[in-house]
């Protein structure tokens, strides 16, 4: 999907390409990812396990691992192309203007140094003029923020000491003390239970409002995406099916794809029926599709979708979908050609 260059576009990304290069062969993860993110605004990046949401922030970053490769594309962050920058530059970067939740808090969390530490670490990395003592004060007044009871005390823990929910706000204490232009959160809810879950997302609003981040938030759950983003992306086996605002998406979805996953929703389902679910399997992507990578699964697709891959139509202010069923009705939207890396 296009990305025009746009001065209140704080992130823009087009036409990304990731491949794997594997031993059985070339995993073809990602394929021409297109949005943008504008200053202040929220965007939610959502699919299926396995889609690429996780992927696509990791390219981001640049922290793509062997024998992955960002093969193509463009990663422009507010007047810098992050692909084209140095291991050193995007250092400065990644961790202080754009910051990411990780999956798994524990997982990410040092487990032999103390969490106080760790926040107080993310500070002197990128401010070296700022003492231990200082940045250990500012890393107890962020796991304040972040309501921890009694942070003085808790900043002494280790990792292992913490229940889910503890971990996921020292993570997210330590993703914002260096309060970044954008947080990426990706999946920051999915190992807690529903009433922490709901605590997690409040925090996050709030102090997001405070600092006045923009974010990427990563979700399967589109419950999670209603309740805190402007605009939705809806990605399919490493491509983007649809984007616009949650609203016209949630009420009006264009894709055959995204139609379905909605239908999947519990609140969809009539009391008394079988919970829905989309037909089929997503496509191996160690054999690049030929057309739409959805057309295996999609029950209006023609012979054309299997073999010609679709545009990217305009089907209202800021809404759009890549699907032939489109074609007769809706403008094309503008193309443009990546970076060959």
């Amino acid at each position: 999907m296009t990305v025009g260059a746009d001065k209140n576009n704080l992130l823009e990304v087009e036409d990304l390409a990731v491949r794997f290069y594997t031993l059985r062969g070339t995993v073809h993860a990602l394929e021409d990812v297109s949005f943008k993110l504008g200053q202040g605004e929220s965007v939610g990046l959502v699919g299926e396990t396995g889609c690429g949401k996780s992927l696509t922030a990791r390219a981001i970053l640049r922290i793509v691992s062997p024998p992955g490769k960002i093969i193509r594309g463009n990663i422009r962050f507010e007047d810098k192309q992050l692909l084209e920058l140095s291991e050193r530059e995007i250092r400065q970067i990644r961790g202080n203007q754009i910051s990411m939740i990780m999956q798994e808090p524990k997982m990410s969390l040092n487990p032999s140094m103390r969490v106080g530490k760790q926040v107080a670490e993310t500070l002197m990395i990128h401010d070296k003029s700022l003492g231990k003592r200082g940045a250990y004060a500012q890393a107890v007044d962020m796991l304040n923020a972040v309501s921890i009871p009694d942070p003085k005390h808790m900043a002494k823990r280790y990792p292992h000491e913490l229940s889910g929910g503890m971990a996921q706000r020292i993570m997210i204490a330590m993703m914002l003390v260096t309060r970044p232009k954008l947080l990426i959160a990706d999946e920051p809810t999915s190992a807690l239970d529903v009433t922490i879950q709901a605590q997690i997302i409040d925090l996050i609003n709030n102090l997001i409002d405070d600092i006045g981040s923009s974010v990427l938030m990563i979700s399967h759950d589109l419950g999670v995406v209603a309740e805190t983003c402007d605009r939705v992306i809806v990605m399919y086996a490493g491509s983007v099916a649809e984007s616009g605002l949650v609203r016209d998406v949630m009420e009006n979805p264009q894709h055959p794809y995204t139609q379905g996953l909605l239908r999947t929703l519990p609140d969809a389902i009539d009391p008394g029926q079988p919970l829905y679910s989309i037909k089929g399997t997503v496509p191996n992507l160690m054999d690049e599709p030929l057309g739409c990578r959805f057309a295996p699964r999609c029950p209006q697709a023609t012979d054309r979708c299997s073999s010609q891959k679709p545009p990217v139509y305009d089907v209202g202010p800021g809404h759009q979908v890549a699907c032939f069923l489109h074609e007769a009705t809706s403008p094309v939207a503008g193309t443009s050609v990546g970076v060959q890396l």
